[in-house]
């Protein structure tokens, strides 16, 4: 199960002293969410329910190869991020999106709670 918040963002922190991963993600169908993603050099395909604050999220490692044979049925945009981990108040990790190539300019971030009440609670931070 996962708990999540996602914000338009429009003014960058300075990102330098922050772990970042470069992101390639893929659709293969939109309902229901199944997505593949390019880490770094890891692979992965996951499974999500409908919803917007609540939902269920499997993930799976793949090879390349599986991976590669995924590519082949992708629907929708390829999308191109840097992914940025920046540690927020109680113990929260906001993940920072820089989308690149046809997003360019689009910045997200998104939080994962441990529960429905501190997610409903949560202040955004500037």
């Amino acid at each position: 199960m996962e708990i999540e918040r996602k914000f338009l963002i429009k003014d960058l922190p300075n990102l330098e002293n922050y772990p970042k991963k470069d992101i390639i993600q893929s659709y293969i169908s939109f309902k229901p969410e199944i997505r593949i993603r390019k880490v770094d050099d890891n692979y992965y395909l996951t499974t999500k329910s409908e919803g917007t604050l609540i939902r269920e999220e499997n993930e799976i490692a793949i090879n390349l190869t599986t991976y590669l044979n995924f590519c082949r049925i992708i629907r929708g945009n390829i999308i191109h991020k840097t992914r940025y981990f920046i540690p927020l108040e109680n113990d929260l990790m906001g993940e920072l999106d820089i989308y690149h190539e046809n997003l360019e300019g689009l910045q997200t971030a998104e939080v994962e709670f441990p529960n429905l009440k501190q997610a409903q609670e949560f202040t955004i931070p500037n």
